[in-house]
């Protein structure tokens, strides 16, 4: 992007959409915790199966103001322009995430 003669405006992305339940769900797994769902909609809640912790509630505090129905980003511009494609798949990503955190978290 930067070595391009003029500059210009691109978007770097896996051009796959994921919930942030599906994010949520990653983390457990990489952490190799027990997590289930019950419930639906606002009232839907991850816990702890084995002991019934509740881990993950939602809060209409952190919604946007206008919440969009999809956000997903498209990379084909990055990618007919630079001829760039991901490395990463989502769960790497997280899994990066994941990694630095506990790192970051011991030293």
């Amino acid at each position: 992007m930067l070595q391009q003669d003029s500059p210009d405006d691109f978007v770097l992305a896996t051009g796959e959409m994921h919930s942030v339940k599906d994010f949520i769900e990653i983390i457990f797994q990489k952490l190799n915790l027990p997590l289930e769902w019950k419930g639906e909609g606002l009232d839907e809640k991850g816990f702890n199966p084995e002991t019934g912790d509740i881990y993950i509630e939602i809060d209409p505090y952190y919604f946007r103001p206008t919440e969009v129905e999809l956000l997903l980003g498209d990379p084909s511009k990055a990618t007919k322009e630079l001829n760039w494609k991901r490395n990463f798949s989502f769960s790497d990503l997280v899994e990066d995430m994941v990694n630095y955190e506990l790192n970051l978290n011991h030293n």
